[in-house]
């Protein structure tokens, strides 16, 4: 019963890979494409957040759970990330007027 189930898990996780792939490639293009800085960064945003749902896929397939921390620290550091440019731009913001 548990092997059987541990299959389809597995099974399904391969076909969401391979469903995250098609976002991963649009933002990879949004990221060369994008006409300005804040774009590029929120195509950086999600890059990482594709990025933790592929480690948590490969964790759910692997069966391995150091995975799970590779993905809390690439969401960590997107947020971070996140916040510097938030407080960046609010600075620059502030330096125009």
């Amino acid at each position: 019963m548990i092997e059987s189930l541990d299959a389809i898990v597995s099974n399904l996780a391969l076909v969401l890979v391979a469903v995250l792939m098609i976002p991963l490639l649009l933002t990879v293009f949004r990221m060369i494409v994008g006409p300005g800085y804040a774009d590029r960064f929120i195509a950086f945003d999600m890059l990482s957040a594709i990025a933790v749902g592929l480690a948590g896929l490969t964790a759910a397939i692997t069966g391995r759970r150091e995975f799970l921390d590779v993905a809390f620290a690439v969401a960590l550091i997107g947020f971070l990330a996140t916040c510097a440019l938030a407080g960046l731009l609010e600075k620059r913001k502030g330096d125009e007027q």
